[in-house]
């Protein structure tokens, strides 16, 4: 996948994942490329960048939380109120830019 595409379509991706609940980083990068059969590949250098964003912003909120499998605490992030209502945003914000897409050089 080009890495530009997936740069500005981060945001939507990881508050759709955790639409499903609460996780930390490593699940969500498991649980992207899982999901998308291995086309979404989320790297350390841009995720938690984009996770604290997101947090920053009040659309994610984070809490140290011990780890599934014991060790250090781990972050788990979950959406709010305003994450769902951006995540919303997001989508049809999507749907409205993919169906135009779509609709180039169809008229000829």
């Amino acid at each position: 996948m080009d890495s530009n595409l997936l740069k500005g379509h981060l945001d939507l991706i990881l508050l759709a994942i955790l639409e499903g609940g609460p996780m930390y980083g490593l699940e969500i990068s498991k649980q992207a490329q899982t999901e998308t059969g291995g086309y979404f590949e989320l790297r350390v250098g841009s995720l938690y960048p984009a996770l604290h964003r997101l947090e920053q912003s009040g659309a994610v909120q984070g809490e140290f939380r011990p780890a599934p499998r014991g060790g250090a605490p781990v972050k788990y992030y979950w959406l709010t109120e305003d994450g769902t209502r951006e995540l919303a945003r997001k989508r049809e914000e999507f749907s409205t830019f993919s169906r135009h897409l779509q609709s180039l050089g169809q008229s000829s």
